[in-house]
């Protein structure tokens, strides 16, 4: 059955952004309040780029006084609506990503993570 599936399949549809001139600190804010790990960054609705509460403590404390653009990963690997979940689910194991960004024109659209991952396969039937 996973075999059919695609990313529109078990994407998260409403996700928590931030854009690439907020500050550091109301990103890691934002992803304390929201209780998520990463923010994809978005410019109006382009993705431009990720932070990860990650890239946030690997920086230390001088980084929260910086814009996100500055500590941003800005080479991402992207899926589409129709990438297959098998391909993404390979990307994630063998590159250790725990969140991918679903993209349409460049657009964010929804983003595919370990747990929505996970709950889609506890929803799968036998």
């Amino acid at each position: 059955m996973i075999g059919k599936l695609s990313a529109q399949d078990i994407m998260i549809r409403e996700v928590h952004v931030t854009g690439p001139t907020d500050l550091v600190a109301a990103a890691k804010l934002k992803m304390m309040r929201c209780n998520v790990g990463g923010l994809p960054v978005v410019d109006e609705k382009r993705l431009v780029g990720i932070i990860t509460h990650r890239d946030v403590l690997l920086a230390g404390g001088e980084a929260l006084g910086l814009k996100v653009n500055d500590l941003m990963s800005k080479e991402l690997y992207v899926a589409e609506p129709e990438t297959p979940i098998k391909e993404i689910t390979k990307v994630m194991a063998d590159k250790g990503y725990q969140r991918i960004p679903v993209v349409k024109n460049g657009n964010l659209v929804g983003l595919i993570t370990q747990s929505s991952l996970i709950r889609a396969l506890a929803g799968l039937e036998d």
